[in-house]
């Protein structure tokens, strides 16, 4: 899995932390290595001292560990099973499912936008559009006071 070009704009801590934590969760699925190894591979990468190295691990370990849990939490809204999607949609959408039951400091917004991002660096053509309509209607299942408020 390459890195798209910095863009102009500067990426914000956690952004790295999430990219990165894409990295590892592609690694993960595709050579089954455990969180602690990715993470000190990771933590050695050109751009690692950009992140926010304590969300990171968050990302990390918590997709990895709830993994199976969290893919449950997707399934109904998926229109295959979560070993079938690839590898790239998978990682993000474990990722951004962590966020929105792990993290209520983070407004579902900001995951559904930053889960997108990451999907249109990273994924299919129209990767990030899937990654949107499985995610809004998560958000809806695991944060439904917070939406209501809009």
């Amino acid at each position: 899995m390459t890195r798209p070009q910095a863009s102009p704009a500067r990426r914000s801590s956690r952004r790295r932390s999430r990219e990165f934590a894409l990295q590892g969760l592609y690694q993960w699925q595709l050579a089954g290595t455990d969180a602690a190894t990715i993470e000190q591979q990771m933590s050695a990468a050109r751009g690692f001292d950009k992140t926010d190295r304590a969300y990171f691990s968050a990302l990390l370990a918590g997709a990895i560990r709830e993994a199976q849990r969290l893919e449950q939490s997707l399934q109904p809204y998926l229109d295959r099973k979560c070993a079938e999607l690839s590898p790239v949609e998978r990682a993000i959408l474990l990722i951004a499912a962590y966020e929105l039951e792990n993290q209520p400091d983070v407004p579902y917004k900001v995951v559904i936008n930053e889960a997108v991002e990451l999907a249109k660096s990273y994924g299919g053509t129209d990767g990030f559009k899937y990654v949107n309509g499985v995610l809004d209607k998560l958000a809806a299942d695991k944060r439904p006071r917070e939406i209501t408020r809009k």
